[in-house]
């Protein structure tokens, strides 16, 4: 197959119009005037041509949820994550026993890495949970938090073949930064759920931790006589998970993430629950209820439980909130790959890596996917043979 005419994001962070051909499931050629040779091709004039979307942080999505345990779960999740262009994933666990983890994580385990037509592709796990600080624990369940424990994470990974792509924890927890130290030989590491001043941050960061979950939620406010995590993270070469949905974060906010960190350490979430695509209601999140209103999903005591927005939007108001397109789609793409160490197979446009290629409008609205090389069926495709 080959894409022509199209304006591609190109791996130094420019657009360019150029053509993109593909071979089995990879890009084997990038350049102006490609030869069809009598190919399938695909007219992208007008459109960007741009690398599948990346979500590291994800629960859940239209009913099902990473921690149901259920292969099926996964595969729905798959499904929908695929139709709004998100091509890669990881699937986010909660604060739960270690037995249940351990199930969820072996359920997971034939499914990462796997391509299947029609379905987003699951890379790996993002253990969320539950090494956290219980004054921080947001949506978690508190009766499941625990403190940093390495056995029990040496054998999550285990259990799941080596999926686990980045493990949370509080690091002023006890045993916090022995922890950080270790699990970061095996998986990127990231701060969360923390109530963790400059200094244990600071020196979390250089034991090795490199990842900020769902930065300015669920740590302490960012200020000027003791500026916690976030100004720890400053000052370092970590990535910030940022839920651009209009609700975790003001769009003043996202602004000042985005010139805080610069472009190349953002990392744009979805971190949905199994509301995302669902109407209005009740559901949960980690065993406890979840109420959902105007698209504001919350529990009972009032804390916001997650998002029930898809990536696609969140990359689409981040835009709508003066974050050039560019640096938006490094955050919705390359960044989020990067940072878990799947950058060598995914989330930019290069020859050599995966086919995971999204054709949009100049509204950002969806007109082609591509995944592992093969044209999916989207809503105003249209072909040229040429």
């Amino acid at each position: 197959m080959i894409i022509k005419n199209g304006t591609l994001f190109c791996e130094d962070g420019s657009f360019r119009t150029m053509d993109l051909k593909i071979q089995n499931d990879h890009i084997a050629e990038i350049g102006s005037q490609l030869a069809a040779d009598g190919q399938e091709t695909l007219d992208a004039t007008n459109c960007y041509v741009v690398p599948g979307l990346v979500d590291i942080h994800i629960h859940g999505a239209v009913g099902a949820d990473f921690s149901d345990g259920e292969g099926a779960s996964i595969q729905t999740m798959a499904r929908f994550l695929l139709s709004q262009g998100v091509t890669s994933f990881l699937g986010t666990s909660m604060a739960l026993p270690g037995e249940r983890l351990s199930q969820i994580y072996r359920t997971a385990h034939p499914f990462v890495g796997q391509a299947a037509p029609g379905m987003a592709t699951l890379r790996g796990v993002n253990m969320e949970g539950p090494f956290f600080n219980v004054e921080k624990r947001g949506a978690q369940n508190p009766d499941f938090i625990i403190p940093p424990n390495l056995d029990l994470f040496l054998r999550l990974q285990e259990d799941s073949g080596g999926a686990i792509r980045t493990v949370a924890v509080a690091p002023e927890t006890e045993g916090g930064l022995e922890f950080v130290e270790k699990a970061s030989r095996m998986c990127s590491v990231s701060l969360a759920h923390s109530c963790a001043d400059y200094e244990t941050s600071r020196q979390a960061f250089a034991r090795g931790a490199n990842h900020v979950t769902h930065v300015f939620n669920g740590m302490p406010a960012f200020h000027h006589r003791d500026p916690g995590i976030v100004g720890a993270a400053v000052g370092t070469d970590a990535y910030v998970e940022l839920i651009c949905d209009g609700i975790h974060v003001h769009p003043a906010v996202v602004q000042s993430v985005f010139r805080l960190f610069g472009e190349d350490r953002v990392c744009l979430i979805s971190d949905a629950m199994r509301a995302c695509g669902m109407p209005d209601g009740e559901y949960d999140l980690g065993g406890q209820a979840v109420t959902v209103v105007n698209g504001c999903a919350t529990i009972a005591a009032g804390s916001l439980a997650g998002s029930i927005t898809v990536l696609t939007d969140c990359l689409r108001r981040a835009v709508g909130f003066g974050i050039p397109l560019e640096a938006a789609l490094k955050a919705a793409t390359i960044n989020p790959a990067r940072s878990v160490g799947l950058d060598r197979e995914i989330g930019s446009l290069a020859c050599g890596k995966q086919a995971d290629i999204l054709v949009l409008d100049r509204k950002l609205s969806l007109r082609n996917i591509v995944l592992n090389g093969e044209l999916q069926a989207v809503l105003g495709f249209h072909k040229l043979n040429l």
